[in-house]
């Protein structure tokens, strides 16, 4: 399921879809209540259902420039065990999709993770003979140094799975770049530094024939972040970092022709940072 596309200058983004479902993010935002939802007209109806439910989105983005094709963001992955139900031994069509919109895996210059969180790493691998194989065999993988180090060193088993299934493998394979948080990757496509939701986080800067936009990642989950910035959400690893995250981003880039892509954001996923009053809204 593909959904979205987006030009800016010469370069393409194009949106692949793993899972979108309406309900699930509560835990993530535990301050965005349903009654708080309603009250902020311009989530209906992409962002929020009529009960204040948010809606949400785990996608990858698609970076096509004159010169490299670039996977940001890899999804949960199938077959993986995860201890969230939803998420546990996933089968969906994401691969079949992915080639349907034009990127068969052995095509893809470059796979960059915003993070290493479960669901912007699962595809970086895929189950070939019992054995986690590279998806993107011909790709380099590009990995905060930071990101990489923090999580590697994390002695929890949840973390030491995900990245035994989904981000070792590729290590050992020698197809992973460790970068930092404001590599260039090429002329169009440069990383920002967006750290408090994890500690090497980064947000992804395209520009191009004078236009620019941006891919998210996790510094902001759900476009309500955009009214409340001071909402944190469960999974920041340093929240009033996040916060002051936000508040940089949000009054850099509002009101300019800035492109807002969200890594979790429901259709139609990306819009315009306005000021609204002494918050944001996305203008969509």
């Amino acid at each position: 399921m593909h959904q979205g596309k987006w030009k800016i200058g010469e370069v393409t983004v194009t949106r692949v879809v793993e899972i979108e479902a309406t309900g699930g993010m509560s835990p993530i935002l535990p301050d965005a209540k349903r009654e708080i939802l309603k009250e902020i007209p311009w989530l209906y109806p992409h962002f929020v259902d009529e009960s204040g439910r948010m809606r949400g989105s785990i996608h990858a983005l698609i970076i096509e420039t004159p010169d490299r094709t670039i996977v940001v963001d890899t999804c949960v992955g199938n077959d993986k065990e995860r201890g969230n139900p939803p998420w546990n031994q996933l089968q969906t069509t994401f691969l079949a999709d992915l080639e349907a919109a034009g990127y068969a895996p052995d095509r893809i210059d470059n796979v960059l993770c915003t993070h290493l969180h479960v669901d912007h790493v699962g595809w970086n691998t895929m189950l070939v003979d019992g054995k986690w194989q590279p998806t993107f065999p011909n790709a380099r993988y590009l990995m905060g140094r930071v990101e990489f180090e923090h999580w590697n060193a994390v002695d929890v088993d949840s973390t030491k799975q995900i990245m035994s299934d989904s981000v070792l493998p590729v290590f050992d394979a020698g197809l992973v770049d460790l970068v930092e948080t404001d590599h260039k990757i090429c002329d169009e496509v440069s990383l920002i530094p967006t750290v408090g939701h994890s500690p090497g986080h980064v947000t992804v800067l395209i520009q191009s024939q004078g236009e620019e936009g941006m891919i998210t990642g996790d510094f902001i989950h759900h476009p309500c972040q955009f009214a409340h910035p001071e909402w944190s959400a469960s999974p920041d690893t340093d929240p009033e970092q996040a916060r002051r995250t936000r508040h940089e981003v949000f009054s850099r880039y509002a009101d300019t022709p800035m492109l807002i892509i969200g890594t979790h954001f429901a259709t139609p996923t990306a819009g315009h940072l306005k000021r609204d009053g002494d918050a944001y809204r996305l203008d969509v």
